[in-house]
């Protein structure tokens, strides 16, 4: 008598970079997105915050290793050398604490994350890694480095070319498309083709589309409006791809059972940026040693606080900087001083800032020490900078939407009866994958 195999339960996790849940109820109520409406409809929509800079470096920090910078040591882009204020990029080899698939490893189970933001440069893995941005060479973004040639026959590109795309729109849809349709044959190749337990992916076009054209969507009459529509009826599509495939091998009996949908922020349209460091310097907290400055490094020895991209606020503790001169039993007096002095901010009559968060209020770990002070939540449309180089408070770029921290989202078939944080989604995640059912 032959019995049949019993099938290993699978995880299948998709990331939209930048999506607010207003615009995916939206989308998918108004029949833009007929195939994520039917996914949705099997499962619970929750509403999320995300991490504190409202930045992807963070917040997609945050969601693979299920902790905040206090502990995984990730600030931002940028962040400073401890004991200096010389500036550095951070990378994948920075974050301190381990990954949904590291501890998926430890269950010896093996995954494919694909296009996965701040993995740069991949590391070794038990399956295969392909970095999202920001990653620069190929040949550094890929684990194992034998799928180097497939990945090139198709032309697979990592990102698209941002600095042009933002002031060549013609060219910003054209890499869009290209990015989606490269992303898209690597993903069902490697969907089809290895052996997986967990199966990540990422969509980061959509950012991107937001950043340089979010009018296009909230103006019928923008003459990119239908073109808007169109790109996420391709996300649809190949959402309800995945989605059945998935549920062909999944092992789960429930259709939709271990099948995650997420985004990193929000999104909203700019009125103005907001330079920290001009309202900084025009307060008095802050000086430089130079009428032009650079950087951070250029500051004086006499300044109470700076401020780091994007809404992050430094004092100049004795103990923490090399110029430093405030002492810690002096530092909750400034802060209070500061938190009440910005939070009056207004423009045309609207106020900036929606809250100010102490570093204890956000952060928890070994690292807290490492992160600033105070973090600036602004009002939307209200989009926080850290220059040194701006002299006015408010100002534009050509950067048309900014992100939001209070209206990201995140699927699942089962409901979630608590607020959600988007470091909380590991737990949930891995809960499911390794047979743990108490994340309901």
């Amino acid at each position: 008598m032959f019995f049949k195999k019993k099938r290993k339960k699978k995880i299948c996790v998709i990331g939209l970079d930048g999506v607010p849940i207003s615009l995916i109820k939206e989308f998918t109520s108004k029949g833009i997105m007929p195939y994520l409406f039917q996914i949705f409809e099997k499962g619970y929509l929750h509403q999320m915050t995300v991490s504190l800079p409202e930045i992807s470096a963070v917040s997609w920090t945050n969601f693979m290793t299920g902790t905040n910078s206090g502990t995984h040591g990730i600030f931002g882009f940028v962040d400073i050398k401890p004991s200096s204020y010389e500036i550095y990029f951070p990378l994948f080899l920075d974050v301190k604490t381990p990954t949904i698939w590291d501890k998926l490893e430890e269950n010896n189970k093996k995954s494919i994350v694909i296009n996965q933001p701040f993995t740069y440069p991949a590391r070794k893995i038990n399956g295969i890694l392909i970095s999202g941005f920001v990653a620069i060479y190929l040949e550094k973004s890929i684990y194992p480095y034998s799928i180097k040639p497939f990945l090139e026959k198709i032309g697979y590109k990592i990102d698209i070319d941002t600095m042009r795309a933002r002031k060549d729109h013609k060219f910003l849809w054209k890499e869009l498309n290209e990015t989606l349709k490269t992303r898209e044959e690597a993903i069902f190749h490697f969907f089809e083709k290895e052996d997986w337990d967990y199966f990540q992916i990422v969509i980061t076009g959509t950012d991107r589309l937001h950043h340089y054209l979010w009018p296009a969507y909230e103006n019928e009459e923008h003459p990119y409006h239908n073109q808007f529509l169109d790109y996420y009826r391709k996300i649809d599509k190949f959402i309800s791809r995945l989605y059945n495939a998935f549920n062909k091998i999944s092992g789960w009996e429930r259709k939709g059972e271990g099948f995650f949908i997420l985004s990193d922020h929000g999104f909203t349209q700019i009125e103005q940026e907001v330079y920290l460091n001009a309202w900084l310097e025009k307060k008095g907290y802050l000086k430089y040693k130079t009428s032009s400055p650079e950087s951070i490094a250029d500051i004086s020895e006499e300044s109470v606080a700076f401020a780091l991209d994007p809404n992050r606020i430094y004092l100049n503790l004795k103990r923490k900087f090399p110029g430093g001169w405030i002492k810690e039993s002096e530092a909750n007096k400034i802060k209070k001083e500061l938190k009440e002095e910005l939070s009056e901010l207004k423009y045309n009559g609207k106020k900036v800032v929606k809250k100010i968060f102490e570093n204890e209020e956000i952060y928890s770990g070994p690292y807290t020490y490492l992160g600033p002070d105070l973090l600036v939540l602004s009002n939307p449309g209200f989009d926080m900078k850290g220059s040194v180089k701006k002299r006015e408070i408010f100002g534009r770029t050509d950067l048309e939407g900014m992100h939001t921290w209070h209206d990201a989202f995140f699927f699942s078939i089962d409901k979630i009866e608590r607020n959600l944080n988007i470091s909380d989604l590991a737990e949930i995640i891995l809960n499911k994958a390794c047979g743990n059912e108490k994340s309901k």
